[in-house]
């Protein structure tokens, strides 16, 4: 076994690899960047090294400077994690020569499985089913017609070095076939440097369903499961789950049957991913090979016991499988949920900064969490925007959504923004619930983007009750200061108004033996709770059912989280509630005549000047953000007034950059 390893990558993957190679015994070298110094990754591993400049190409991805770091420290093997080097053929030539171990598959398995043409024709000829399509290089958008009709629209355009959502496009007709060619083409030479396109018929209704397969190099392979990923944003996965609520065992043993013959096909050896399209009938057809770790692989190891990553080093270091097929038992359900820094309400633009509070849900046998951030953490504008990823298990489907939700619930991230509340709208969809799964889903169901009145309704006494409960023991503990004016001493009565989202419920506040009572109208809420002032969430039961709230202070009011939803509550005697309603509402700026940054970013372009008279559609500035340029254009017919910022200026979410007449 290695007495020493390097981990090639940041963040919450570099986290959980270095977890498991302290509990083997293992020692552990990090890499960072000028970004991430005194990351997270960086003080859990016992050595770090520093490789290079903040932009991932001139540091995570610089193959002489990670070899650099391994000739310094004496690591025996790299393993890669996800993304950056993990498919890099190259790098693992490098790590060959350099007598170092590639955590991970053989160079022939990487390279043939990297080429999307390649593998297709690969997985074909051992017996994968396959999608019909034209897996030769198409040569123009005239041959790239012929290819449509003869496959049948409607027909998917994808880049042979595709990945990650890029360099695809779906298309109808003959005219979208057209267009759709040369824009594929042209992202997948920017974005890849090959524009290599090939065509396969567009499966409608589709579900992405993967095998994990676990192979060594003395040529025994298995599979562990499925994992359901159907629930996407533009190709990006948001949730994952395993088991499939769609498979029965038949349709899982036969896609598992043919994930081990492709594997063994390339001599696979180490943790890898079988991707399949499915159809409504059960039908499964190869989508790709990743020949690496899946950021979604934890779903895999609550429901069969194994731990991958253990496995990968194993394997890595001339062990064999200490597992069989007839081993391989899926017990109970898990899912998991992916925590960005962005923003749902904002067509899910990418949100930076610090974070200033951030407490996730306490880990326990139904709850693992992995990030690999903590309080004080940055979220900058050179990496993936993912916080955390959030997982749960339990007994039952039902029961993991449960939990899910909960945990949710419990996740307390401020200083930047995030998705939890479109999470928590998506676990609470009838549609999730039944299973009734797509790619589509987001799509179909959120079509114009995801809005306040999106998020889950709540019973609204809840939060109401946990409010006037919460507001009671701060009013407890204010009344026991000494020294009060006379005659304005902090009183502590039993009834109160919660005024929430502008509606008044008159309650009445007792405290009882383990807790406390919140009658209102007919309705009586028993709360028990050991909250303590300051803590941002309130835990508690109500009516003996468990609930997480998140509670902040707002002036004289509250903050309430619960479910996604976010209620603004006030709680007060009977004589200000009767008060508030004559108080004069402060109105809001009319900030129509200002073009806004809708992130924070860098003003790439400014296409107007002071005087333009510009038409509606008409691109007014351009800001780039997370390593994309985003166009700003005219929503109305409109007159420049004034230029506000200047070009190459670092602009906040919601700076002004134009005013108009």
């Amino acid at each position: 076994m290695f007495k020493k390893i390097l981990i090639a990558n940041r963040g919450e993957i570099a986290c959980r690899i270095i977890r498991t190679a302290k509990l083997m015994g293992i020692e552990t070298v990090a890499i960072y960047s000028e970004a991430d110094t005194g990351a997270l990754h960086v003080r859990m591993a016992d050595e770090a090294v520093h490789v290079g400049g903040s932009a991932s190409s001139d540091s995570y991805l610089r193959i002489d400077r990670v070899l650099a770091a391994i000739e310094q420290t004496g690591a025996e093997a790299v393993h890669p994690g996800y993304g950056f080097l993990s498919e890099n053929a190259e790098f693992a030539e490098a790590l060959a020569a350099a007598g170092v171990e590639f955590i991970g598959p053989g160079i022939r398995a990487i390279t043939s499985m990297g080429d999307k043409i390649a593998s297709k024709r690969l997985a074909a000829e051992v017996g994968v089913n396959t999608i019909p399509g034209y897996t030769d290089v198409i040569k123009d958008a005239d041959q790239a017609i012929q290819v449509a009709s003869e496959i049948g629209y409607p027909v998917m355009l994808k880049a042979s070095a595709g990945g990650g959502g890029k360099g695809m496009r779906v298309v109808w007709n003959d005219s979208e076939c057209r267009d759709g060619f040369d824009s594929t083409r042209a992202e997948a030479r920017s974005s890849f440097g090959d524009d290599r396109i090939f065509a396969e018929k567009f499966i409608e209704q589709p579900r992405h369903i993967e095998i994990q397969v676990l192979a060594d190099k003395q040529g025994n392979a298995i599979y562990l499961g499925e994992r359901e990923c159907s629930i996407q944003r533009r190709h990006q996965k948001v949730i994952e789950e395993a088991p499939s609520p769609f498979l029965d065992q038949e349709t899982r043993q036969a896609m598992g049957e043919q994930a081990i013959k492709l594997a063994s096909a390339v001599d696979y050896s180490s943790a890898g991913t079988v991707e399949f399209i499915v159809d409504a009938e059960r039908n499964f057809y190869f989508l790709e090979m990743n020949t690496r770790l899946q950021v979604e692989h934890p779903v895999t190891e609550f429901v069969t016991g194994q731990d991958l990553v253990e496995h990968m080093i194993r394997i890595a270091a001339g062990e064999s499988l200490n597992l069989k097929q007839e081993d391989v038992k899926l017990t109970g359900w898990a899912l998991e949920a992916r925590v960005y820094a962005e923003d749902p309400f904002r067509n899910f633009l990418p949100s930076i900064g610090r974070l200033v509070r951030y407490r996730p849900p306490q880990q326990n046998d139904h709850v693992r969490v992995d990030s690999g951030i903590e309080e004080g953490s940055e979220v900058s504008i050179f990496y993936d925007p993912m916080i955390a990823k959030l997982v749960t298990y339990g007994e039952s489907r039902e029961q993991a959504i449960q939990h899910m939700g909960d945990a949710l619930d419990a996740y307390y991230i401020r200083g930047v923004h995030h998705n939890i509340s479109f999470l928590n709208a998506l676990i609470a969809h009838p549609r999730f619930a039944e299973g009734r799964l797509s790619t589509n889903f987001i799509a179909e169901e959120y079509p114009d983007g995801f809005h306040a009145s999106d998020v889950p309704q709540v019973d609204p006494m809840v939060p109401v009750a946990i409010a006037a409960v919460a507001h009671r023991i701060i009013v407890h503990r204010g009344s026991q200061i000494s020294g009060q004016t006379r005659r304005f001493e902090l009183s502590e009565r039993e009834d109160w108004v919660v005024i929430a989202n502008n509606v008044h419920y008159p309650v009445e506040v007792v405290e009882v033996a383990h807790g406390f009572e919140v009658q209102y109208a007919d309705a009586v809420y028993r709360i028990t709770t050991d909250w303590t002032i300051g803590d941002p969430v309130l835990e508690a039961e109500v009516n003996g059912v468990a609930v997480s709230m998140q509670l902040d202070r707002r002036g004289a009011g509250y903050q309430l989280y619960h479910r996604g939803a976010a209620i603004k509550a006030m709680v007060l005697s009977p004589s200000s509630a009767e008060l508030v309603g004559h108080m004069i509402e402060r109105e809001p700026p009319d900030l129509g005549k200002f073009l806004l940054s809708p992130m924070p970013g860098l003003l790439i372009r400014l296409s107007v000047a002071e005087g333009d008279e510009v038409k509606a559609g008409e691109e007014l500035a351009a800001v780039e953000a997370m390593k994309m340029e985003n166009s700003l254009r005219a929503t109305e017919n409109v007159v420049v007034a004034r230029i506000l910022v200047a070009e190459g200026d670092s602009l906040e979410v919601d700076q002004a950059i134009l005013e108009f007449k």
